[in-house]
């Protein structure tokens, strides 16, 4: 429980913190910001991705005791890779006198790659450990650290690129100051053996860095054509609206896979692959059972937030961008959370990145055929149309053939049929007032939906409720 509030607390303050950035920066130099932090996250997932995912699926509790040389690897090749990156800041410094402020602003990204990468892994080995407390502490000192330096170095420069900065300092402190509790003892590997998981770790992540890549530069690019088109605050625009939706459905979707997939993988180990396959189905409905009505939750009080919490600068704009992105939103959130684990499980990633080169293949298409007549509007359609050709195939390929994946069609019918009551209790609430909408939409939903999920025990959640309180029952009635 302790991750799931971890993420909880980081939705919120990732929330505030982009509007205030975008409050204090304004839409040309959020923008900017925007852009720089994008290619922060496409620089982590293409240089410490691969890391972080092997961590995910081959460390635990008890490979830190039986197997201790794959931490040792891992740490080794973190430790390169940062050095690497380390490098190209540099050398992204020593070209500023012919490029200019671009220079820095790709120095910061850089570097700013290097402190989310180092967090990354520190979160990744808490969870693989099931550690939650320590994984709780990481998230919030993270947030706190991020909170004061990225808003203070907004407000005291107004410097995009100096917040990016601030951005990777806030990461790499927090890793640094909780590092100790994730520690493990000295271990030196042979030669050979490190050779032998390195081939394994490139193996099983490659397909899934490349597919984040892709899947990262959508947007990068999809941010850069709008700015070409309509220039930085159109960019802006769609840029606050893009990190916001992607926050909230990102966030809960990381949510539930940071202990869904673990959970996962402990199965395997306990008792074997139609174990950790099976878990992996139920997994996948659990998924479904949060992430469709959050969708549904997000349309209902999307008014309401614009004229609630959204700066004056893009208001007008918030709404129109986030609404076509949010099917893609959606089925890129349910990709990454309920099925690319049925191919991390089988340790046969390819068709992640199949299926992400042909959703890129379809975003392209259809933004040549899009910009030209609906300007940023129809970039965002295109977004969200190559989001859902990926979701497409990649569904059709874990539910078809010889070992596709038996899914819980009883939950996912219920949590869909769940969701379509719970829109049209909340409808007509969003024409009241925002400051009264807000509330009685959410209300609302949680009621309806919530008590669904009780009466239909939509993907076991109510099982699951009523086990975690079963044990405390007796110690209550004495």
């Amino acid at each position: 429980m302790a991750v799931i509030a971890a993420y909880v607390v980081n939705a919120v303050l990732n929330l505030a913190l982009g509007l205030l950035l975008a409050q204090i920066l304004g839409p040309a130099d959020f923008g900017r910001f925007a852009l720089g932090i994008a290619g922060s996250v496409v620089l982590t997932t293409l240089f410490f991705e691969w890391l972080r995912l092997s961590a995910t699926r081959f460390y635990s509790e008890r490979v830190r005791g039986e197997e201790p040389w794959i931490r040792a690897i891992l740490d080794r090749a973190y430790a390169a890779t940062a050095l690497c990156l380390v490098a190209a800041t540099l050398l992204c410094l020593a070209g500023r006198p012919i490029a200019g402020p671009p220079a820095t602003l790709a120095a910061a990204a850089v570097a700013t790659a290097i402190g989310i990468g180092f967090f990354d892994y520190q979160t990744t080995l808490a969870r693989a450990r099931f550690i939650g407390g320590l994984y709780l502490k990481l998230v919030l000192v993270k947030s706190g650290l991020a909170l004061v330096l990225m808003v203070g170095t907004a407000w005291v420069t107004g410097d995009a690129t100096a917040v990016i900065a601030a951005a990777g300092v806030s990461q790499f402190l927090a890793a640094i100051l909780i590092h100790r509790g994730l520690t493990d003892p000295r271990h030196r590997p042979d030669v050979e053996r490190g050779r032998t998981m390195l081939r394994v770790f490139v193996a099983y992540g490659l397909p899934l860095i490349a597919a984040n890549v892709v899947y990262q530069l959508l947007p990068f690019a999809n941010r850069s054509a709008i700015a070409a088109v309509g220039g930085f605050s159109e960019s802006g625009y769609f840029s606050l609206a893009s990190d916001i939706g992607t926050r909230i459905f990102g966030t809960l979707g990381a949510a539930l896979d940071v202990l869904l997939f673990q959970i996962a993988v402990r199965a395997e180990e306990i008792g074997g692959r139609q174990a950790g396959e099976r878990q992996v189905a139920r997994n996948l409905a659990v998924v479904a059972a949060l992430i469709l009505p959050s969708m549904a939750g997000v349309w209902a009080v999307l008014p309401a937030l614009e004229a609630i919490v959204v700066p004056d600068a893009f208001r007008g704009h918030f709404t129109a961008y986030l609404l076509p992105m949010l099917p893609g939103l959606v089925a890129f959130a349910a990709m990454n959370y309920a099925l690319n684990p049925v191919f991390q499980i089988r340790r046969r990633t390819m068709p992640v990145i199949v299926a992400a080169l042909f959703g890129a293949l379809v975003n392209a298409l259809a933004l040549l055929a899009l910009a030209g007549p609906y300007g940023g509007y129809g970039i965002a359609v295109a977004q969200t149309l190559g989001f859902l050709a990926a979701f497409g195939l990649l569904a059709g390929l874990a539910l078809t053939g010889p070992d596709r994946i038996a899914l819980p069609w009883r939950d996912l019918a219920a949590a869909s049929a769940a969701t379509l009551l719970m829109a049209a209790a909340v409808w007509p609430l969003r024409t009241l007032a925002p400051w009264l909408a807000l509330p009685a939409c959410i209300g609302t939903g949680v009621l309806v939906y919530g008590g669904l999920v009780w009466l239909l025990d939509i993907a076991g959640l109510r099982s699951a409720v009523m086990e975690r309180r079963r044990p405390a029952l007796p110690a209550a009635a004495e």
